[in-house]
């Protein structure tokens, strides 16, 4: 494989961010062609999961500060950001599904 075709992490990581925005709608075709996408834009199923698993993390620290700023109390920043957790888990298996398959098609 030459390297204009590898993908990165990033690129997938934007791509899963975008297409999930996108397509909110669909609660288990949303995330899966998110994941799928993702996935083959990162070039490889490790690079793929990575994708998924970082925007979980980036969200739930901005959760966090976010939610600690705009009240002025970390325990309700953290509870903010538990709260944004269980939504990213909610959502993770079909997207994580999807960057395995797209990451496989790559």
């Amino acid at each position: 494989m030459s390297e204009a075709n590898q993908g990165s992490v990033i690129a997938g990581f934007l791509w899963i961010c975008f297409l999930s925005i996108l397509l909110f709608w669909a609660p288990v075709l949303g995330p899966l062609v998110a994941g799928f996408v993702g996935g083959k834009k990162a070039g490889g199923v490790g690079a793929g999961i990575m994708a998924v698993i970082l925007p979980g993390i980036v969200l739930g620290a901005l959760m966090f500060f976010f939610g600690a700023a705009l009240t002025g109390l970390p325990v309700v920043g953290a509870m903010f950001a538990a709260g944004g957790f269980v939504l990213v888990v909610a959502n993770v298996g079909p997207l994580l599904l999807g960057a395995i398959v797209g990451g496989a098609m790559a």
